[in-house]
């Protein structure tokens, strides 16, 4: 238990002493830095039961709890915030509690607890995954580790969108420009040929395209009658009627991204526990439209297409089947959400990491499966992210202007490697150390300054500012994990031993309050589906350590209680850290 837990029992009975009332929630904070105590309870929202003056409230609850209670030695009252000094022996206690247990602020999954399925990556197999692809991995991924790490069994899962126009677009151009051509021959990875032949297919559209217009069409016409996009719109349909030499060379170059990715996805460090196939999965929720007409969920229009009417939930209508009896995107989700519960039956609720621009698609989703009287349905999530752009602007696929993900993380690891060089810190690495240490220096910063915003907001990316050794950024963090595995290192003296320190240094005190934290902040984070919650918190954690770092000395501290405390707290720190930057799926160096 943290302190708030222990004492708020304290300030309930005292409210029932000394004001003859009782109140459900007590509201806490951390003190500000300007006043003295180490944790605040604010007195305004108890001014609807008890009346009178905040300050005269919170100094009589105060000297209750000096006057009956252990952790309380003294208070002060600024306004409606009762301040409240907990002694330093609490403090010992809980850090001698918890300095060697491994798994500190992380709780194991209860086997009756339902499961969560996160879906993240789903990329279109005509193109590599670039940067706006690198926020979803990193933020499915993280928040999935969250999850897990608060109490939950979790489910990692993506669907590929392997069919479609966009997919035929890259196939004709292969068949066009490249026959004979293979990620070997070529030397690249397969989802970069695949991509090079898709903006290979809009150059030539756009070319025919302006052919057309110099003949007198219109620009809508010449779209619409380029010859190769009439080809390309035959391929889609021999594809749906089983052409087998088109079905071969869909599953051929489909073949050569699904290697690419996954070269990408190791490299970037990210995993999965299922695959869905949107060739396996566009057929789903045909036969859900059915059970919802019986229902009465869904309608059938004149034409035969079947619609529901959202209007009155604060939408719009929505179709579900096309009038051919042809699949909608929803109808596809709707099907493919049915069927993960069927292939994982303990799962209880599910997160989408889908961008921004699909809220409103979402929204519409959660709320057919809710009518149609699905329980899990009342626990899903759309983890909704901004956009990622870089200082030249938006990215077009179509226009090759994207920033490869695979080029991001070698340029990240380059830029490392070019400034811890000019530090100058890399005396006795071998060449095959130093590259290990700049790919988890680059990696490091480039998922740190990512997942450091809220998913909400949009992300300008400054590569070189992500690099940077000082400030809120992820290389800053390693350095001190690195910096304290050095002292660890240094202390040739028993430090396992539990020290006698009975008074804190304010810094020691500190830092304690600080680590405390740590569970409720894995809690909020996976409630709040925010990573960043994980990585400000760090930070915080780690400007604490620095504080305390310059403040007082460690292996120079004449007392050998002291030196010990002060060499376990910050092993424990590290510890932390280290555990932090593994539920956001960032490496710590042993040295730097």
């Amino acid at each position: 238990m943290n302190v708030s837990e222990i004492i708020l029992p304290h300030i309930k009975k005292s409210i029932e002493l000394v004001f003859n009332t009782a109140v459900e929630k007590i509201e806490f904070q951390q003190t500000r830095k300007d006043f003295e105590g180490d944790i605040t309870m604010v007195i305004f929202p108890l001014l609807k039961v008890i009346k009178g003056n905040p300050v005269e409230i919170g100094t009589k609850i105060g000297q209750y709890l000096v006057e009956n209670t252990q952790e309380v030695v003294c208070f002060n009252v600024v306004s409606g915030f009762l301040n409240l000094v907990i002694s330093d022996a609490y403090y010992l206690n809980f850090f001698n509690e918890i300095k060697d247990n491994e798994t500190f602020g992380l709780v194991s999954a209860s086997p009756n607890e339902k499961a969560v399925m996160v879906e993240y990556s789903s990329p279109n197999t005509n193109k590599p995954l670039h940067l706006g692809h690198v926020r979803n991995n990193l933020l499915g991924y993280a928040v999935a580790e969250i999850i897990k790490a608060s109490g939950k069994k979790v489910y990692k899962t993506q669907i590929i969108n392997d069919r479609g126009i966009h997919i035929c677009k890259s196939m004709l151009a292969w068949q066009k420009f490249g026959i004979g051509q293979t990620p070997e021959t070529a030397g690249l990875k397969g989802d970069k040929l695949v991509g090079n032949f898709y903006v290979a297919f809009d150059k030539q559209y756009k070319s025919e395209i302006k052919t057309l217009i110099s003949e007198g069409k219109t620009e809508e016409e010449a779209k619409k009658l380029a010859p190769i996009i009439l080809e390309a719109q035959q391929m889609l349909l021999d594809w749906e009627a089983g052409k087998p030499e088109v079905i071969e060379l869909w599953k051929k170059m489909n073949q050569w991204v699904y290697d690419g990715f996954a070269q990408t996805y190791k490299n970037l460090g990210v995993n999965f526990d299922s695959y869905y196939y949107e060739s396996n999965t566009y057929l789903l929720g045909k036969e859900v439209v059915q059970f919802g007409l019986e229902k009465g969920i869904f309608e059938k229009d004149p034409d035969g297409s079947v619609w529901i009417d959202l209007t009155s939930d604060g939408l719009d209508r929505k179709i579900v089947l096309r009038s051919d009896g042809t699949a909608v995107y929803m109808t596809q989700d709707i099907g493919t959400a049915i069927q993960r519960v069927k292939d994982f039956p303990d799962v209880g609720g599910m997160v989408y990491t889908v961008g921004n621009e699909q809220d409103y698609h979402f929204k519409v989703l959660f709320l057919i499966l809710k009518k149609l009287g699905f329980e899990w349905a009342e626990n899903l999530f759309h983890l909704s992210y901004g956009m990622v752009e870089l200082p030249s602007g938006k990215m077009k696929s179509r226009e090759g202007t994207v920033v490869d993900a695979d080029d991001l993380m070698e340029e990240m690891t380059k830029t490392a490697g070019d400034i811890a060089s000019e530090l100058g810190k890399l005396d006795g690495y071998s060449d095959e150390e130093k590259a290990k240490l700049f790919n988890i220096i680059g990696l490091g910063a480039l998922k740190y300054y990512i997942l450091k915003v809220d998913p909400k907001k949009q992300i300008l990316f400054n590569p070189e500012e992500s690099v940077d050794f000082a400030g809120n950024t992820g290389p800053f963090i390693q350095y001190t994990y690195a910096r304290i595995q050095s002292i660890l290192r240094k202390a040739d003296f028993d430090f396992v031993t539990l020290s006698p320190v009975e008074v804190l240094h304010n810094k020691e005190k500190e830092l304690i309050k600080q680590i405390e934290l740590y569970p409720e902040v894995i809690q909020n984070a996976a409630q709040n589906h925010s990573p960043a919650l994980i990585a400000n918190y760090t930070y915080d954690l780690v400007k604490e350590y620095n504080s305390f770092y310059q403040s007082v000395s460690i292996l120079g501290e004449d007392n050998l209680d002291k030196k010990i405390f002060r060499v376990q707290l910050s092993k424990k720190v590290a510890d932390t850290i280290k555990s932090g930057f593994t539920l956001l799926g960032i490496e710590v160096p042993e040295r730097m």
